[in-house]
C-alpha cells in the first residue's frame, strides 16, 4: 500500500464536510464550510474546488499525494454525464455539471454518488458492516434514506433509483407522502414521521402522559423527546415507539427477505436512540423475517456517525488506485 491520500466530500443543505484519509480509511484532517446555495447553487462546485486547494497548500501537500475525490450528494446523479439533478435544497433543479468543473479546478479525479449511498459505503467499509459484501443500510433522519450493498457493489437500479428505502410501503393508504404516494416508511420512521404518529395518538388518548400534554399545551416535540419519555416509560410515548419500531421492523424484514445481507445498519439521528430502539426493531424484524434471513441477517447501528459521509465518499476514489 502507498502512502497516497484519499479525500472525501460530504455536500449537504448548510454545510460541506471535507477529510484527508489514508489509503485504509482513517481520517487524518477534516473541516467544513457552509454551503451557498444561492444563485440555483452555481457557487458550489467552485467553493469546493476553492477549499480543497487550499488546504492542500494549506499542509504543504501535492496533488501526487493524492488518488482522487470522492463526493456524496443529495438528488438524483446521472453517473455517464457527471450530473446531479432535484437536489432541491441546493438549489440544483435542472442537471448540474458537477464532475467535469471540480476535476478541472483541483486537477485530481473526481467520482459521485448520491449521499445515502455515500453513507452506506462508509459504514460497509469502516462501520458497523465490516466489510462485508452484502449491507443493508437505512438512515432515520429528517426523511428516510438508505443505500444497498449486494456482492460488494451498490445496487443503483435500472433508472438509478435503487435504494430509496424510504419509499417502501409500510401502510398502505396511510400518510401522504411527498413521492405522492401513500404510506411510505418516510412518513413512519422519519424524525418528523415520528412526531406526527405522536400527534395523532395524542388526539385520541385521554389518560396521563406527558407527551400529551406537550402536545396539548402546543410545545415544541422533537423524535428525541418521544424517545426520551418512552425511556422513562411515559405511556403514550411507549404506544409511538412501538408503532415505529413495527413499520421499521417490517421494512428492514422486507428488505432483507429480497436482499439477505449479512448486516442490516439502522443510522441517522434517530438511531442515537441507541438499543432501546434497536430491540424493539429487532423483535419486529424477527416476526417479519423469512426464516433464514431470521437467522443469517444481522441487525446493527450505525457506528461513524457524522463521520460516515466522508469515510463513504473517500472510498469512491479508491477506484483510481
Amino acid at each position: 500500500m502507498s502512502n497516497k491520500k484519499l479525500i472525501g466530500v460530504d455536500l449537504g443543505g448548510t454545510t460541506i464536510k471535507f477529510a484527508f484519509l489514508t489509503e485504509d480509511g482513517e481520517i487524518q484532517q477534516k473541516w467544513s464550510v457552509k454551503t451557498n446555495i444561492l444563485d440555483d447553487g452555481s457557487h458550489i462546485a467552485p467553493d469546493i474546488v476553492e477549499s480543497i486547494n487550499h488546504h492542500i497548500d494549506l499542509y504543504k501537500m501535492d496533488r501526487q499525494d493524492f488518488i482522487g475525490i470522492g463526493m456524496g450528494t443529495p438528488g438524483t446523479i446521472d453517473h455517464e454525464k457527471g450530473t446531479v439533478t432535484s437536489a432541491y435544497n441546493l438549489g440544483w433543479k435542472k442537471p448540474t455539471e458537477v464532475v467535469k468543473p471540480i476535476e478541472e479546478g483541483t486537477g485530481l479525479k473526481f467520482a459521485i454518488e448520491n449521499d445515502a449511498n455515500v453513507a452506506a459505503l462508509g459504514e460497509r467499509w469502516k462501520g458497523a458492516g465490516n466489510e462485508g459484501d452484502d449491507v443493508a443500510f437505512i438512515t432515520l433522519g429528517t426523511g428516510v434514506g438508505g443505500g444497498l450493498i449486494a456482492n460488494g457493489k451498490l445496487i443503483h437500479g435500472f433508472g438509478d433509483a435503487g435504494g430509496e428505502v424510504g419509499h417502501m410501503i409500510v401502510k398502505p393508504g396511510g400518510y401522504l407522502c411527498t413521492c405522492g404516494n401513500h404510506g411510505c416508511l418516510e412518513q413512519y420512521a422519519s424524525a418528523t414521521g415520528i412526531v406526527h404518529i405522536a400527534q395523532d395518538k395524542a388526539e385520541e388518548y385521554e389518560g396521563d402522559s406527558k407527551l400529551k400534554a406537550m402536545i396539548d399545551n402546543g410545545e415544541e416535540v422533537t423524535a428525541k423527546i418521544v424517545f426520551d419519555l418512552a425511556k422513562q416509560n411515559d405511556y403514550l410515548s411507549n404506544q409511538v415507539v412501538d408503532e415505529v419500531c413495527m413499520y421499521l421492523g417490517l421494512a428492514c424484514a422486507n428488505l432483507s427477505n429480497a436482499l439477505n445481507p449479512q448486516f442490516m445498519v439502522i443510522g441517522g439521528g434517530v438511531s442515537a436512540a441507541g438499543k432501546f430502539l434497536l430491540d424493539r426493531v429487532q423483535k419486529n424484524f424477527t416476526k417479519f423475517a423469512f426464516p433464514t434471513v431470521r437467522t443469517s441477517t444481522k441487525l446493527k447501528l450505525a457506528e461513524l456517525g457524522n463521520d460516515a459521509g466522508v469515510i463513504g465518499a473517500a472510498s469512491l476514489a479508491r477506484q483510481f488506485e
